[in-house]
């Protein structure tokens, strides 16, 4: 159910379109790397609205020029900055890009105590080919019935819904776009002397990008036969466990890792190797699969290893980098996530899913609901429902999906911000 009970609002609440902005005055805050939040800018003109946008570093500065504020204070000051901000702008409307982030987190706060509507773009929780839009915050916090039955109710999807149009490889325009948006940081360090940025700032970051190229390549090779292996031989008999990003929110907000800090994913993969040497067939493997993003950050090689030596697993743990995801959703015994929306994903491939965190759509008929311990011989009788999971999909692309991406413009989308998005 949703935290207020109020499942037919929920119901009738669709995705905002473009001309709901016409006539606000938005601020606008962090966005994606790249120039999106500055062709959305564009696009909101277009429809009426008066844009205003802070710039906390060189990255903001690079990829946005329009009526700017330039924040050069620290965290502590920057409350009192953005309280004055919007009195004297008569700002109405927020639109930020990640609320977890430590400037966003305050800002929101501060915006819904004084009225002001926010809007929060986010990763999609359908990927790929989705960008999320919530009113309000995202992932856990957003107001997303857990009741089946509600979407059971709701009408039959029909059978061009949830089309979307592809988008295609992003990850190098991911890349280039972060590349470009670090340097930028570096570049102009000296006019944003504080650290406000919820990542490692500008060259930095440089070795981590290296260290993640020359995993990616040294995977390539490592898996090159591992992917035939898992759905040839092992087809049925491997549970996959999808790592994410060890700074990311979902873990350290939504799930029981997070008072680990950024040891919660460690911490996770422990948790899952033990339970799976005790109550797991003897016959099964594990499969994990490190997160892209966080692949020149942090490695997990040396805590498997020595969890391994532990429980006596040798043989039937599998630490993974480059391999793709349908397949094994596919032919997965099971998956364990924290709150991945791998886990939605494997979902709509008939997987079942054991949840170990808080996700939106963690709920009966579509998540297992038994312990981690029991998951790994109860699993087959877990599959996910069909039905309900359409449903919840629809649901899903109807009030907070657009097709498209940050990081891509879709080639015949006639918004300069290049999704799909209806006016």
């Amino acid at each position: 159910m949703c935290a207020d009970g109020s499942d037919t609002v929920e119901a009738a609440r669709g995705l905002p379109r473009l001309k709901e902005f016409s006539g606000r005055k938005i601020l606008l805050l962090q966005g994606p790397v790249g120039p999106f939040f500055r062709r959305l800018a564009q696009d909101l003109k277009k429809h009426g609205a008066e844009i205003l946008k802070i710039n906390f570093n060189g990255g903001d500065r690079l990829f946005y020029s329009g009526e700017t504020l330039a924040y050069r204070g620290t965290l502590a000051d920057w409350p009192d900055f953005f309280t004055d901000a919007i009195s004297r702008y008569d700002i109405d409307t927020i639109v930020l890009y990640g609320d977890a982030r430590p400037i966003h987190d305050a800002a929101i706060t501060i915006a819904q105590q004084k009225g002001l509507d926010v809007f929060t773009f986010e990763e999609g929780y359908l990927r790929p080919d989705f960008v999320t839009l919530e009113r309000g915050r995202s992932n856990a916090y957003a107001q997303i019935p857990k009741d089946p039955a509600f979407y059971m109710s709701l009408p039959a999807p029909e059978e061009e819904e949830g089309r979307s149009r592809p988008v295609g490889y992003t990850f190098n325009h991911l890349m280039l776009w972060g590349g470009l948006y670090h340097a930028a940081i570096t570049a102009a360090a000296p006019l944003h002397p504080s650290h406000t940025y919820h990542r490692g700032q500008g060259a930095a970051e440089l070795p981590a990008q290296l260290r993640s190229l020359w995993r990616r390549q040294k995977a390539f090779f490592l898996e090159r036969d591992m992917t035939n292996r898992l759905c040839g031989h092992l087809a049925g008999r491997f549970f996959f466990v999808p790592l994410q990003v060890a700074i990311d929110s979902q873990v350290l907000r939504h799930s029981p890792f997070g008072r680990y800090g950024e040891k919660g994913v460690a911490r996770f993969i422990e948790t899952v190797l033990r339970s799976f040497a005790e109550h797991a067939p003897k016959d099964h493997v594990l499969v994990f699969k490190h997160h892209p993003m966080d692949r020149g950050y942090v490695h997990y090689g040396a805590l498997i290893e020595k969890c391994v030596r532990e429980t006596g697993l040798k043989g039937r743990v599998y630490y993974t980098h480059m391999l793709p995801l349908p397949p094994l959703l596919e032919k997965a015994a099971g998956t364990v996530v924290i709150n991945s929306t791998v886990g939605l994903s494997a979902i709509y491939h008939g997987s079942p899913v054991k949840v170990l965190g808080d996700a939106i759509y963690d709920m009966p008929g579509l998540t297992a609901q038994s312990d981690l311990d029991t998951f790994w011989t109860t699993a087959t009788d877990q599959r996910p429902d069909a039905d309900l999971a359409l449903r919840f999909r629809s649901y899903l692309i109807r009030t907070r999906q657009i097709n498209g991406s940050f990081y891509r413009r879709l080639p015949d989308s006639p918004l300069a911000c290049g999704l799909n998005w209806p006016a």
